[in-house]
């Protein structure tokens, strides 16, 4: 499992439109971890757990992360299963 950014984190979280409160919930993590991962656009400065349950509750909620494909790392919904 690959790391994900903070900047990835929040345009997530946009994407389906929760709070942070929303995602703190979901993920089963405290509010101010959700601010602290998303405070900065690289690396998080949280724990690899709750990285781990952040990144768990966002695919859950069908969000799917995009590597660096050259120009860049992203988020995007994961294709439906037919």
């Amino acid at each position: 499992m690959s790391e994900i950014t903070g900047a990835q984190i929040r345009a997530a979280r946009a994407l389906i439109r929760w709070t942070a409160e929303d995602l703190a919930k979901s993920a089963s993590v405290g509010v101010s971890t959700i601010r602290r991962a998303e405070a900065e656009d690289g690396s998080p400065s949280i724990t690899a757990a709750n990285l781990k349950l952040i990144r768990i509750a966002l695919e859950a909620a069908g969000i799917e992360f995009v590597r660096d494909n050259g120009v860049g790392v992203g988020v995007c919904f994961k294709k439906p299963v037919p």
